[in-house]
């Protein structure tokens, strides 16, 4: 699945520019024009990455990578500022605040590319291998083949990308929407109820055999893959 990235630029020309060549080079992409839409971006879809501009309206830049930092979904979420701001003072500022890179306007955008493939290769490591491995499951997401204990498991197209999703991002938890919006797609209007189907047919398929289930559901919330899936199994 591409990763997703999150744009907040208030700047329509750059927002648009930033768009169109992000999604060329085979990311996903979403944008904020403001602080307060991207504040709720981000607690609707968690993104891979975010594109952040110093100066917005609402909740500066700064403000929101504060918030971001503080919370638990968005800790780890990779932060490139974008500003006019060339003052070396200014950049410590940005990198003393949470963010992992800083981009000064105007900025090359292969130089730009170049920056994020290697924020995104530094906090998916797995990227590289396209392998993803918990306990006794092994996900190889270049070859769509699923193992458990060593045996392989079939997944229909929809509850390979679920389990993919929630594998990248032990731990977190998710809501409906947000795992509508991230496995389906903002564009396309399907049930909530959807969800729990899917997983369902997921765990029946995974859990063959009465083996531990590693998707835990949060009542009242959404579901996560269990972070502590992977050390129960290495310890026995």
């Amino acid at each position: 699945m591409p990763a997703l990235i999150l744009v907040v630029e208030d700047q329509r020309d750059i927002s648009t520019m930033l768009r169109y060549n992000l999604e060329a080079a085979g990311y996903r992409v979403v944008t904020a024009m403001d602080g307060d839409e991207a504040d709720e971006l981000s607690r609707q879809t968690i993104p891979d990455l975010i594109l952040l501009d110093w100066m917005l309206p609402g909740p500066s830049g700064i403000e929101l990578c504060r918030r971001w930092r503080a919370r638990e979904e968005t800790k780890n979420v990779p932060i490139i500022m974008l500003t006019a701001r060339g003052v070396e003072e200014e950049k410590v500022r940005g990198l003393k605040t949470g963010a992992d890179d800083y981009v000064v306007k105007p900025f090359s955008v292969p130089e730009l590319l170049a920056r994020i493939e290697a924020l995104l290769r530094r906090a998916n490591p797995e990227l590289e291998q396209g392998v993803l491995k918990a306990g006794d499951m092994e996900l190889d997401t270049k070859n769509h083949r699923l193992y458990r204990a060593g045996k392989e498991i079939t997944l229909a197209a929809t509850e390979f990308r679920l389990l993919e999703f929630l594998m990248r991002h032990p731990g977190r938890v998710y809501s409906r929407t947000q795992l509508l919006d991230n496995i389906w797609g903002r564009e396309i209007y399907v049930d909530e109820r959807t969800v729990d189907v899917h997983i369902g047919r997921l765990r029946k398929v995974i859990n063959r055999g009465k083996k531990t289930d590693p998707i835990r559901t949060v009542r009242g919330t959404g579901y996560a893959f269990d972070e502590r899936f992977g050390a129960k199994k290495n310890q026995t």
